[in-house]
């Protein structure tokens, strides 16, 4: 990323499983009561949290390979359940990511979420974590008719931001955030700290940049802040 780029961008939006916040642990924790109150067992954090970012019947799929697909309902609803439940309990943002938030703030460029996660979750998990009032955009994936990596709640997004598309970096750890951010004509960034599977062929993926960590990021900006 050279500065001349840098200096195009105007606002950030950002996905928010496995790319703003670690939200693994409080999703696999919700799988796992579910699973164990159907009578199976628990699930190594290790084999579902690549899973995490695609959401709850992945997140199934990973733990029962072999289930039957009239179930993945019942688990599903158990799941959200949980979920609701103790949504915000062990999470955080990822590392580097609240000094980024800073720097953005200090540069004046705003920043938002766009998240296939329904609004019951993401308004509450942002609420908790303090970041609501900073952020003049928040669509989850049921804030329009369509979720990612339809264009509708990228443009919304771009709208309440007050920033155009072609002005606004949107960063995400699954490919379909970064096919959504091509189509909307917004700067493509692959978050590498997040949710990414071992076989996920992440040169095929269509990123403009990526960013090893959110301090790489942070680093950036704070340069670009003093210059």
């Amino acid at each position: 990323m050279t500065k001349a780029e840098a200096l195009q961008i105007k606002g950030v939006l950002f996905d928010l499983d496995g790319t703003l916040v670690d939200t693994a642990p409080d999703m696999i924790e919700a799988l796992n009561i579910s699973l164990e109150a159907h009578g199976h067992s628990r699930v190594p954090f290790e084999q579902i949290r690549d899973s995490a970012s695609h959401g709850s019947i992945a997140m199934i799929r990973a733990a029962l390979p072999h289930i039957d697909e009239q179930y993945i309902a019942q688990l599903q609803q158990s799941l959200f359940d949980n979920y609701e439940r103790i949504n915000g309990n062990d999470c955080c943002l990822f590392e580097g990511l609240d000094r980024l938030l800073e720097t953005l703030h200090g540069l004046s460029i705003p920043y938002g979420v766009v998240t296939n996660k329904p609004a019951r979750f993401s308004r509450p998990l942002l609420n908790r974590l303090g970041l609501t009032a900073k952020m003049p955009t928040v669509i989850s994936g049921d804030t329009t008719l369509y979720s990612k990596p339809h264009t509708a709640p990228m443009h919304l997004a771009a709208q309440q931001l007050k920033v155009l598309p072609e002005h606004i970096l949107y960063l995400g750890d699954a490919e379909r955030d970064l096919v959504a951010a091509k189509a909307a004509n917004m700067i493509s960034g692959l978050a590498l700290w997040g949710y990414i599977g071992a076989n996920d062929d992440i040169s095929l993926w269509p990123a403009d940049l990526s960013f090893e960590t959110g301090g790489h990021l942070a680093d950036f900006f704070t340069v670009m802040q003093q210059s």
